[in-house]
């Protein structure tokens, strides 16, 4: 994890622009890089991670040109050899994965370069010779990036969050996952939401591939030069990355889990799932005090006004300020993005193969503005990676392939394919690979939603919601839970309410998922083990 600002022009009040890169230190506070030369103005805020010496330190820089990158790499071994024998002009002074940007840039050339990557990452390449500017994002938006036009001289700015940008432009906009920027053209490089072709491979064939897969997917997240820890909900996701990452590992993995301090439904469950792996456990308990103090700097690093995200980043970025204060931990495996593939638990309701793949599309492409935002913002937050295998490039191009109507829950079983790719494995016990989903929001404890939703009845009348209707005319708030968190982000982040899209919902259009709040809780399939 890492963090930079960059304006492709030189800017003329620097002082702005270091304030402005001081707004995201802690995504990287290990090392500070500024310069303003002939490929831009650059601000990079280094989290060590691979090569933890000042090799690794960023800009690099090649001939004329210079690059940063917010990421990791997986695939950087490869391209290394490949780059050996293919670009021997070329001579690698760091075990960084990202030094491999632009010598590769140079050697194929922005797409070809920008689709061999396979991994988590926002970048930028600036050449000043032959007045290039490149910008990427991967395909799942895992890495945050922004852009917006510096207000004197016009010239694009990116950075990793919008904070590193408003100062100093007029509009900021998401740059949009799967695309590259080229002097002025945006590109779709890789779109996972639809997918070229779908596979005709049977349930057999099916489940097997989404082990191997899930299986790669998890190895190739576990190098690092700095230690690494596992998010343990005790839900399905999260412990089946724990469970493979202890057997790839083959040692004691670390685990942390949360949970209210009256009703920490989650802790139960991960404690059972750390006791079957052997890990070294860990439970964060959190009280209403803390969840209420925590809201306003809270939105600040989400940059959010949606209320399922603000719900569920409450306990993760607990978790993490404790795993920041207690730990020299850097880097964390998440379970996020195997909702959006397998289903959530709306998405039983879903009325058609076809209605169930378009959700899941219109899930993956809107994924940054919601999980993958939560995860990233509230470990950055702590100076702490996020690595998210479910996300990984090929499982989702794979997943998505899969026929849709395998995917449907005619089960009786949410996630099928999911737990039955592990079933008669020793990953985990039947018990735990086949327990219904708890919603993470309430499973940290029911309380914790209930005591939001009591503070902000206090706090707001009817008149005061009657009025966000002409206040707030995008992402106009329906409750009063959810004019606070929008007032949080207005005094933050004012007139920028068009980060988001919209509200994380269930789909209102279909049967039985037509309610009124985002939490699993309300809906009548939600299992026993939320209760």
């Amino acid at each position: 994890m890492c963090g930079f600002v960059f304006n492709s022009a030189t800017m003329k009040n620097i002082e702005v622009f270091k304030q402005s890169s001081s707004s995201i230190t802690h995504r990287g506070p290990d090392n500070y890089q500024f310069e303003a030369d002939q490929c831009g103005t650059w601000g990079f805020h280094r989290l060590s991670i691979m090569d933890l010496s000042s090799a690794g330190n960023q800009p690099f820089k090649f001939r004329e040109a210079e690059a940063v990158c917010n990421g990791e790499i997986y695939n950087f071994h490869q391209i290394r050899h490949f780059l050996k024998d293919k670009f021997q002009e070329y001579t690698f002074t760091s075990d960084s994965d990202c030094e491999i940007l632009l010598p590769l840039f140079f050697a194929l050339g922005a797409d070809s370069m920008v689709k061999m990557l396979d991994g988590e990452f926002a970048l930028v390449v600036s050449d000043a010779a032959s007045k290039t500017l490149l910008v990427a994002r991967d395909p799942m938006g895992i890495r945050p990036l922004f852009y917006g036009y510096d207000k004197e001289t016009g010239a694009i700015a990116f950075a990793s969050e919008a904070k590193g940008l408003i100062p100093f432009c007029d509009k900021v906009t998401p740059f949009p996952p799967g695309y590259y920027y080229l002097n002025g053209e945006f590109v779709c490089y890789n779109d996972l939401s639809s997918p070229r072709q779908i596979v005709t491979d049977d349930l057999e064939t099916v489940t097997t591939k989404i082990r191997e897969k899930l299986e790669a997917a998890v190895d190739k997240r576990l190098e690092a030069d700095a230690p690494i820890g596992y998010l343990l909900s005790g839900g399905l996701d999260s412990s089946l990355v724990c469970a493979i990452a202890t057997k790839k590992l083959g040692k004691k993995i670390k685990t942390f889990a949360v949970g209210m301090d009256t009703d920490p439904i989650d802790l139960k469950y991960a404690k059972e799932v750390a006791d079957y792996l052997g890990t070294e456990h860990h439970e964060i308990i959190m009280t209403k005090d803390e969840v209420l103090a925590t809201l306003d700097k809270l939105i600040w690093h989400l940059e959010t006004w949606d209320i399922t995200t603000i719900r569920a980043s409450v306990g993760m970025y607990l978790i993490c300020k404790w795993i920041h204060e207690n730990t020299d931990l850097k880097v964390l495996l998440t379970g996020e993005v195997s909702d959006e593939l397998f289903g959530y638990k709306y998405t039983d309701y879903a009325p058609s193969p076809a209605a169930f793949q378009a959700e899941a599309a219109k899930r993956i492409k809107e994924l940054y503005m919601y999980d993958v935002l939560r995860a990233d913002r509230c470990l950055a937050a702590h100076s702490l990676e996020a690595r998210v295998p479910f996300a990984d490039t090929d499982f989702v191009q794979y997943v998505m392939s899969i026929n849709p109507a395998l995917k449907m829950n005619t089960y009786n079983k949410g996630k099928y394919l999911l737990r039955k790719a592990f079933a008669g494995t020793d990953y985990l016990p039947e018990s735990i690979l086949m327990r219904e989903k708890a919603a993470f929001s309430d499973a940290v404890g029911h309380s914790m939603v209930d005591h939001l939703k009591a503070y902000a009845e206090e706090k707001y009348t009817d008149a005061d919601l009657e009025a966000a209707k002409a206040k707030y005319p995008h992402g106009t708030p329906f409750t009063k839970e959810s004019l606070l968190y929008r007032d949080i982000f207005e005094k933050h982040y004012p007139g920028q309410g068009h980060l988001i899209k919209d509200f994380w919902m269930p789909n209102k259009e279909w049967v039985g998922a037509d309610v009124n709040d985002p939490s699993a809780r309300v809906l009548k399939n939600y299992g026993d083990s939320g209760k």
